[in-house]
């Protein structure tokens, strides 16, 4: 990958090999402006010959793809992946607030003047998306010299999606249309046959989530299936039951949640970047297949930028993921590993401190010639893991425990960890 330059005035220039960047380091004629991605800026005074670069970027609703690109060289490229637990986050604040309500604390009386919402209003899991997209929109074009925005979008009809058939007035109706109610609908799918030991005289039937509830699961009509009494009882449920195991089996239940997100960033999209142009996936496969380049974002971001041929391109790229660096509730519902009683004074773990001893959550080190994050504290040292997920320990040793003695500082990284990648 190329280093991204700006001039003494903070313009951005050329990006440059990162040999010259280490020479215009040593020789102090330039300065680290930023580490992520990785920018100098430039002491002295010199010539500003630009070329026009382009930005391809392949939204999506989990992964974002991001590729510099100009002439024929493909400069930058990465990948970002965006948060999936923004829901799940705030229904356990939710829960949390409500319990506090019947608990001998300081009262938190239910609050009425926030229910406004304003005009252009999205649920807080997708506005989270949608900021980071556009995050790292302006993020590149902030740091290359004229920039040319190419962004792909995606435009869906998720009821032909559902039923390829539907024609007309059939957008009016749902997939429960004529029925009484989504169980009646259940059964007649299925034949008011139970799915589990396919008997149906004779039997009570009922509609059991595939997806249980309390881990996740909806109450929309995919999710849900007949089962008969005999077999729809707790044992059942419980882990190691069949119904149980349904669920790891089923855990692919059909979904149209990414549908809508990716037609409302289409929407905000033309209103955000009207001048950029617009790509679909259709125009992207073929080329990306004729230029003999595998499936993956950063790489349909290469093609969504415009390029036709291909002389340089790096097997580096950038994996860059959201990382969050505490937890904001003192209070535990239950005991943590280690505790005799619940957390109720609100005296924060040591491994939910946030900074110990100069170093903070997140930040990059080097421990035993391997690159890692700080992922927690202990009471004298850190838990640290690599790229792939994987905990870095001493030789020979079974804890995870690393002292600090032992670590050598990078550079801080906030709320995003970026991994340097290789294609295979």
């Amino acid at each position: 990958m190329r280093v991204f330059v700006l001039n003494m005035r903070g313009e951005p220039l050329m990006p440059c090999s990162q040999r010259k960047a280490r020479l215009l380091l040593k020789s102090n004629k330039a300065i680290i402006y930023k580490y992520n991605p990785f920018t100098i800026q430039l002491a002295y005074a010199t010539g500003e010959a630009k070329q026009g670069c382009r930005i391809g970027v392949d939204t999506g609703s989990k992964h974002i793809g991001l590729a510099v690109t100009s002439e024929d060289k493909v400069m930058w490229k990465a990948e970002v992946e965006l948060r999936q637990d923004v829901k799940s986050k705030i229904d356990k604040r939710r829960m949390y607030r409500g319990n506090r309500r019947y608990r001998k604390t300081r009262y938190r009386k239910p609050r009425f003047l926030n229910r406004k919402r304003e005009p252009k209003w999205l649920p807080p899991s997708l506005q989270n998306r949608v900021n980071h997209t556009f995050h790292w929109i302006d993020v590149l074009s902030s740091l290359v010299p004229n920039p040319n925005l190419h962004i792909e979008v995606g435009k869906f009809d998720t009821a032909k999606m559902i039923n390829p058939e539907i024609n007309g007035v059939d957008y009016q109706h749902g997939q429960t249309y004529g029925f009484y109610d989504e169980r009646y609908f259940v059964f007649a799918r299925d034949n008011y046959t139970c799915q589990c030991c396919g008997k149906s005289k004779d039997k009570i039937l009922n509609t059991h989530h595939i997806i249980y509830r309390s881990n996740g699961g909806t109450n929309r009509v995919d999710n849900l299936i007949t089962i008969c009494t005999d077999c729809h009882t707790s044992q059942n449920h419980k882990k190691g039951g069949i119904l149980y195991k349904w669920q790891e089996q089923h855990k692919k239940v059909t979904q149209y949640k990414e549908s809508p997100f990716m037609n409302t960033l289409r929407r905000r999209i033309f209103t955000a970047y009207p001048d950029a142009k617009i790509t679909y996936g259709s125009e992207t496969t073929p080329k990306r297949k004729d230029m003999g380049l595998n499936k993956t974002h950063y790489n349909d971001a290469i093609i969504i930028s415009g390029i036709n041929d291909i002389n340089e391109n790096d097997e580096e790229w950038l994996l860059i993921k959201q990382f969050r660096k505490k937890k904001r509730s003192l209070h535990e519902a239950t005991a943590r590993k280690g505790r005799k009683k619940p957390n109720s004074s609100q005296v924060r773990n040591s491994k939910n401190t946030p900074y110990y001893k100069g170093f903070y959550l997140n930040d990059k080190v080097v421990v035993f010639g391997k690159s890692g994050y700080i992922t927690g504290f202990t009471s004298d040292g850190a838990y640290i893991k690599d790229g792939d997920d994987n905990y870095i320990t001493l030789p020979n040793k079974n804890y995870k425990q690393v002292g600090i003695s032992k670590m050598k500082f990078e550079c801080h990284n906030n709320n995003w960890q970026y991994i340097v990648k290789t294609t295979v």
